[in-house]
């Protein structure tokens, strides 16, 4: 289906237990651009753009997330489209 954009609102226990570390890493694996970030309310905020099956990849991974994680529910929005990053980045 080609190149598309999601943005991942996840929720549990994301943070203080090095989620976006380890989601960069499995994004820049997986050839997925876009950036991830703490939000105020206690969810990670992942906005991740590259081709259909890695972003596929990606969500299966936040599932699990790091080691000290528990997801406990994940919020997805899909948007088709050209990515606008070149890099992953922490934000």
């Amino acid at each position: 289906m080609g190149q598309q954009r999601w943005r991942l609102l996840i929720e549990g226990r994301v943070q203080g237990v090095y989620y976006r570390t380890s989601a960069r890493a499995r994004a820049e694996e997986l050839g997925i651009t876009g950036s991830v970030r703490n939000l105020s309310d206690g969810r990670v905020e992942l906005l991740a753009e590259g081709d259909e099956q890695a972003l596929i990849q990606l969500l299966d991974w936040c599932w699990d997330g790091s080691p000290e994680a528990n997801v406990q529910h994940i919020d997805v929005k899909k948007k088709p489209g050209d990515p606008q990053s070149n890099d992953f980045r922490i934000q």
